[in-house]
């Protein structure tokens, strides 16, 4: 099954884990002392500048843990059952605090590793599991840079970076009118840089005009001088390839200023309710990639649907479902359907069968290229613009649950 949307269309084990950080909360039920148990390791940042997000990644780990521990009973691999349990970190968003914790794992023996949030995070993290011939399978991190050094032991549910708005231009392309001309806002991360870079070469060679490359700090507090820019260039579209809180603080300083663009879009920001929530009104006719929908005919041998697995978070989480969860959850059966496919839990079959995946889950079609990130048609994104608060797919057409606003109103026109 092609994935829908492309192209055509912390189990905690008692209070020394608590002293250490180890995420506690939704709990998982600890298994059967006389269970065997496979140990998911790792960080993720539950505070810190990317813990809206990292929340998100987390919660799709807990779910799926949950899921196939209680639900299921636990997971058959080889002809022997095995209950799942979590041991996640919080690194505060912080990457020095990372690699120390991973490293901790690695010590102790942990064997499978799930990634953070931020490619600046799970790039030196991956570093030492690769060093230390672990597989992880991420949902955080798709610079170029993690994709690119010849690791053999890392996956990622992102395309890299610099193959990510491929679907994106296509998604240009068909607008009507189409515009003629763009401009793109990143920050100096391992990420945002490599994917501005992408998207300048490939709306380039699509025939549009790139006005302005915009590059920012990493951490910013102002835009002033940039949206000046913008306003006296005035691109038909702005993108801006920056992480949630920074696209957030875009988007106000946008609509203090009135600089007005016909499109804005943002590749991470508007598929949070949280960022929707904040920005109320403006919000509407704002464009994002995304990743995963609920409403898509996704099959899963676990969960059955994409829509059975949003039900279940549901019942168990009043935080708001993103992709990110669904992502989250994605790493966790796809470790476990390589498991079973190995017929081992040993780390060289296991990840010589994450190599040759090409299943179907929650998230999609789940195939890696040979350097570990996801396939660039399989796993990259299809189009949302926010409506009405909600965020409606606009692209592909085989994809869409609402019509495209475009142009869109300017800030003072919104209601």
């Amino acid at each position: 099954m092609r994935r829908f949307g492309r192209r055509d269309f912390v189990k905690t084990v008692g209070a020394t884990a608590a002293a250490a950080g180890l995420v506690a909360a939704p709990a998982v039920r600890r298994a059967d002392a006389q269970a065997k148990t496979i140990v998911f390791g790792g960080s993720v940042p539950l505070s810190g500048r990317a813990a809206e997000t990292g929340l998100n990644v987390n919660n799709g780990y807990l779910m799926a843990i949950k899921y196939l521990n209680e639900e299921m009973g636990g997971v058959e691999i080889g002809g022997e059952k095995y209950k799942l349990e979590l041991k996640m970190f919080d690194d505060a968003s912080d990457p020095a605090r990372a690699t120390t914790l991973i490293q901790r794992q690695i010590d102790e023996g942990v064997d499978f590793f799930l990634g953070s949030f931020g490619s600046n995070i799970v790039l030196p993290t991956a570093a030492i599991t690769e060093r230390a011939k672990r597989p992880m399978v991420q949902s955080g991190g798709g610079s170029d840079q993690i994709f690119t050094q010849g690791f053999k032991y890392v996956f990622g549910m992102f395309p890299r970076a610099s193959r990510q708005f491929i679907s994106s231009v296509e998604f240009f392309k068909a607008m009507s009118p189409r515009p003629k001309s763009i401009s793109v806002i990143f920050t100096n991360d391992a990420f945002s840089k490599t994917n501005a870079e992408g998207a300048a070469k490939d709306s380039k060679a699509a025939g549009f005009d790139v006005l302005e490359m915009y590059g920012l700090p990493e951490q910013i507090t102002d835009v002033s001088s940039v949206l000046a820019s913008v306003r006296s260039k005035t691109p038909d579209v702005l993108i801006c390839t920056t992480h949630d809180q920074n696209s957030l603080l875009i988007s106000r300083q946008m609509v203090a200023t009135n600089t007005n663009v016909p499109l804005l879009y943002q590749t991470l920001g508007p598929q949070l309710a949280t960022y929707r929530e904040t920005l109320g009104k403006f919000a509407t006719g704002i464009c994002v990639q995304i990743y995963w929908d609920e409403r898509a005919p996704y099959k899963d041998k676990f969960f059955g649907t994409a829509q059975k697995f949003a039900e279940y978070y549901r019942k168990h989480v009043q935080r708001p479902i993103a992709y990110h969860t669904a992502g989250g959850a994605a790493c966790i059966v796809t470790y476990v359907q390589a498991m079973q496919a190995a017929k081992s839990i040993k780390t060289e079959p296991v990840r010589d069968a994450l190599a040759a995946t090409d299943v179907d889950t929650l998230y999609g079609r789940v195939k890696f290229t040979p350097e570990g990130d996801g396939d660039a048609i399989l796993l990259g994104p299809a189009v949302g613009q926010v409506q009405k608060g909600v965020v409606q797919l606009v692209h592909p057409a085989a994809a869409k649950t609402g019509t495209l606003i475009y142009p869109t109103p300017k800030w003072s026109e919104k209601t």
